[in-house]
This record gives structure tokens, sequence and C-alpha cells, in this order.
């Protein structure tokens, strides 16, 4: 038998039984993790509020070696909250469905249970901290989360310097198989021509020049997220469900 404690955000939650969810986290030091949270559906349960979507919190587990325990997953026995970062997000359409994409992003990037991805998991909360502060647009918290869970997991796009070769921009052409933009004498057959203005919105999206960011146009805010979702479509090797929901 073990105990272990862990700070995480609450990805998802599954319906288990009549009154149980099965609890799937990120957490600082063991990276994606699923556990049983028994009684958390009852009315009367102020343990099941702490455990839902967006929610930063402390949980303890407990588990039982190599013996199944709820399905062959540990317990949830404690939870404190640390931010309830669901309060601001859930009441605002835009914010929630930018913020699940980030969520549904993060378990992706996070394919193995158990194996530690820190940078992602503070990318996260860093993540859904702007999102419910509301100091930016939804869309471009979004964007610059995406962009950055790339960057952390090595699929980093250039938008100077031509992916392939070098050399330095401004290149016009933009390919999501090349890795960014490229040269002219690098350009590959699918190449697009962004404009210069949404390139360099990405840009300040990747290193955080929320400044540049935040003073974009709409037609080049929009054409850069598809970029961006081009990019990750390429990378994930299938699109996000919820990215579809997302207003742009």
């Amino acid at each position: 038998m073990s105990l272990f404690r862990d700070d995480g955000i609450v990805l998802r939650t599954q319906k288990l039984g009549e009154a149980d969810r099965i609890i799937t986290l990120l957490t600082r030091g063991h990276g994606r993790v699923r556990a049983v949270a028994r009684g958390v559906r009852r009315t009367k349960s102020k343990f099941g509020a702490r455990l839902e979507p967006f929610s930063h919190v402390d949980v303890q587990f407990f588990a039982r070696g190599s013996e199944l325990v709820g399905r062959g997953l540990p317990l949830c026995t404690q939870s404190e909250t640390i931010a309830p970062y669901g309060g601001a997000i859930v009441t605002d359409y835009a914010r929630y469905t930018a913020g699940t994409a980030m969520l549904e992003t993060a378990e992706r990037f996070t394919d193995h249970e158990g194996e530690p991805a820190v940078q992602q998991y503070l990318l996260l909360v860093g993540g859904l901290r702007t999102l419910a502060g509301g100091e930016h647009a939804p869309n471009l918290v979004l964007d610059a989360f995406l962009l950055r869970s790339l960057a952390v997991n090595g699929y980093a796009p250039s938008f100077g310097a031509c992916a392939r070769c070098g050399m330095p921009g401004p290149n016009r052409w933009f390919s999501v198989a090349a890795g960014g933009v490229v040269c002219g004498e690098c350009r590959v057959p699918g190449s697009v021509v962004p404009s210069a203005e949404s390139l360099t919105l990405l840009g300040a999206l990747l290193t955080g020049d929320w400044a540049t960011a935040d003073a974009s146009e709409p037609r080049h805010v929009r054409e850069g997220s598809g970029l961006v979702a081009a990019y990750l479509h390429w990378h994930l090797e299938r699109g996000l469900r919820s990215l579809r929901y997302v207003e742009k």
C-alpha cells in the first residue's frame, strides 16, 4: 500500500457507477494520472466540487501496488483547491471553448501515464491563469498555448528564418510539413503565403510579446489561428475535437 501527493490540473471527468468518477489530471510530478474519486457525484459531496475541469488542486492518492484498485486505478482520497480557474472560465463561452481546447491539447501531448511532463504542466497552469484573468482575448491565449505546447514537445515552428536552410527572414512562404516559414529555394508543394502581419503575430504569441499580439487586427488573428490549427493537426496527426467550437 502507498500514499502519494501531487498538485495538478483536472483535465476531464468520467462517470463511474452510480456515484463515482474517474478523474484525469495533469500533475507536476507524475505527469498524466487517472484516478477514481468515490462518491463525488452525490449531491452532498464537497469533495466532488473541487475535482472539476480547469481546477488546480492538491490531491492525495492511494494505491495498492499491483492489486487492482478501482479497475486498476489509484483512489483520490483527499483534495484541496489551489486555484479555482473554472469559476471565471465556464461562465464565458469564448473562454470556456478556448480552455477546453487547452485541456484536450495537454492530454494529447501527455500520452503515457505516470511520465513527468513538467514543462507542459507549468504551461497549462499559466495558460489557464491568463485565460481566467481576462487580460487578453481568449483565442490569442489559446493560440499562444498551442504554439508553446508544440515548442516544449519539440515541434517549435519558425516564423523568421527558413525552417530548412536557416536563411534569415523575413521569408514569404509557410509550410506545416517543413516546420514553418521557408525561403524560395526551400519552398515545397502545398506552401501558403500568409501576410507578414500574421507571421509577426504568431512570433509574438510564441515569445510572449503581448503588446504586439493585442494590437493585431482581427483578420490577421483569424489567419494566424488557421495556421496554428493546421500546424497542430499535422503534428498530432488528427485535429482537436474541441477546436471546432472555438470562436474565431
